[in-house]
């Protein structure tokens, strides 16, 4: 697979740029026309001749008033085809992290993804979509400008080319140091990134441990170092465009030095001394900012690389994982546990550390079972090979007959729900939170609601089942957000059900009511993680296992 890079959203979205460059073409063709009609304007002055020195200047005048015009519509389309490219990007990036495996997902933070979603894409909306069409004004500015030239004489033409080689000769010098700084640019940047999340991660303990200096040294050092690759990009681009313009003030002048030879000796008007002068700092000045565009454009492929640079590796490795589970999920209908879940010699390690070690059990359809063992045993590792996340194992884990490793994650998922001890809210609706946006009879609610404890706290809430519970629940208690949680899978109706102290935020009138719920139903087949059980509650279940 090519590495994607910015042409790649250039032709998705094709019909807009071209939309987006007609009018730069227009608007160049406009702008170069003025510099000719200047000429005329000119000439009358030189002539002596008032009706023309009028005429020219009254045409120059409407001329300049499209060209303002034109420029707001050519910014509106502009801005509306970058929208465009940098969403496409973020839903690219989207499916990506779909295709990824629960294990290889994990393996980045958080804050690395949100690095992606935003720094890189703002990045690359400054190296490369704004210079790109610069770049393309730029081209149109020189063509127009060299045939403009042309009709004044054919030494101007040659003059021209000369400086176009020099110029774009010169940029080549530099490519390959840019690319090397902003690779640097964006790796400091995703380091700084995930390490400012851990500050604020962080923020309770260090409050409580009254570590407030150390919170704003690492948030400053943090920040430096967003700033300086940054910083060092920038000088060094400036350096750059700094000997870019020496060159070009050159060639500039030896333009205007021909100019004014041929307008001496007769050859052209005498005119072209304004509008020759600046058709040729256009032309210069076209030439020397395609380089800097050309410079800033080769300075965004590590962005690129960064967001879409594994997938040689890891996404099209996983593609082809999926294609063949595809083909083997296929030739089998995913219904729901018809019988039991078994699981036979299960190993399984985390890098060199084994933490389930020739694991064998029975879960029979509609049993209630409790896992039981301290901290690190490996029993919530054991729900989530269940859930198809971690098909690294050995031995054999099957739904009936069917070995969890050749169904697809996403119809185990389809079988069964679970409930982390660390739940997660959107922030949104409670209601909302445990739809999920679909769509439920009311009294499917009114029962999930029930079975969860969770209708006596939404009279208490100020909107009920529609008050928002903030960033990651935050307007909830604990308890409060395990119920939501315990609500969602039964709301979902899945055949299995997987707990992960999922109770253990609440007291024990609460943790005792929704537990019978849970244990009472004939045709859930619960699996329950937990720390500690007392004897009691240990006679609920149809058999407990100990770590």
């Amino acid at each position: 697979m090519n590495p994607i890079d910015m042409t790649c959203y250039i032709k998705r979205f094709w019909k807009e740029n071209a939309l987006v460059i007609f009018c730069l073409v227009i608007l160049c063709g406009l702008q170069v026309g003025a510099n000719m009609l200047m000429m005329q304007s000119f000439q009358g002055i030189i002539d002596r001749n008032m009706d023309r020195f009028v005429l020219w200047t009254l045409i120059l005048v409407g001329v300049w008033f499209l060209i303002y015009g034109l420029t707001g519509v050519e910014t509106f389309f502009r801005c509306r085809v970058i929208r465009s490219m940098n969403n496409a990007i973020r839903q690219d990036i989207a499916e990506i992290l779909l295709k990824k495996s629960y294990r290889s997902f994990h393996e980045q933070s958080v804050g690395e993804y949100l690095s992606q979603f935003m720094n890189d894409i703002s990045q690359i909306e400054n190296l490369a979509w704004n210079p790109f069409f610069d770049c393309i004004r730029s081209a149109v500015t020189v063509v127009f400008s060299i045939a403009a030239l042309l009709t004044l004489h054919w030494s101007l033409l040659a003059a021209s080319i000369a400086t176009t080689v020099i110029m774009l000769s010169v940029p080549k010098l530099f490519h390959k140091k840019m690319e090397e700084l902003g690779n640097v640019c964006t790796q400091k940047q995703a380091t700084a990134v995930s390490q400012l999340k851990e500050q604020l991660a962080g923020y309770d303990v260090l409050r409580f441990f009254e570590q407030e200096r150390r919170f704003i040294r690492n948030a400053k050092e943090a920040g430096d170092q967003i700033e300086k690759p940054k910083f060092c990009l920038a000088y060094v681009k400036g350096f750059v465009g700094a000997g870019m313009g020496c060159v070009n003030i050159v060639c500039q002048m030896l333009h205007v030095a021909l100019i004014g030879v041929l307008s001496v000796r007769g050859i052209i008007l005498q005119g072209a001394l304004t509008g020759g002068g600046n058709l040729c700092g256009n032309l210069s000045a076209g030439l020397g900012n395609m380089t800097q565009d050309v410079l800033s454009m080769s300075s965004v492929r590590p962005y690129f690389q960064k967001i879409f640079g594994n997938i040689e590796n890891s996404a099209e490795t996983e593609a082809m994982n999926i294609e063949t589970k595809a083909e083997m999920s296929a030739k089998i209908q995913m219904d729901a546990v018809q019988n039991s879940i078994v699981m036979e010699h299960v190993n399984f390690s985390y890098d060199k550390k084994t933490v389930i070690k020739d694991f064998s059990a029975c879960f029979e359809k509609g049993g209630k079972y409790a896992l039981i063992g301290p901290s690190g045993c490996g029993k919530s590792t054991l729900l989530k090979l269940i859930l198809g996340c971690l098909p690294e194992y050995t031995g054999s884990i099957r739904l009936d007959d069917r070995e969890i490793r050749d169904c697809r994650p996403e119809q185990l998922w389809q079988q069964m729900s679970y409930i982390e001890q660390d739940v997660f809210l959107f922030n949104t609706t409670i209601l909302d939170n445990i739809t999920l946006g679909g769509e439920f009879e009311n009294e499917q609610i009114e029962k999930a609601l029930q079975d969860s404890a969770l209708e006596n706290d939404l009279l208490s809430l100020p909107d009920g089942a529609n008050t928002v519970v903030g960033e990651n629940g935050s307007n909830l208690s604990g308890g409060q957000k395990q119920r939501v949680a315990i609500a969602r899978a039964l709301l979902h109706n899945r055949s299995v059900l997987l707990v992960d102290e999922g109770t253990s935020a609440l007291d024990r009138e609460n943790a005792d009511r929704i537990e019978k719920n849970l244990l009472s139903n004939p045709e859930l087949t619960l699996i329950l993680v937990s720390h500690h059980l007392s004897a009691e509650q240990k006679k609920r279940f149809s058999q407990v296992f100990h770590f």
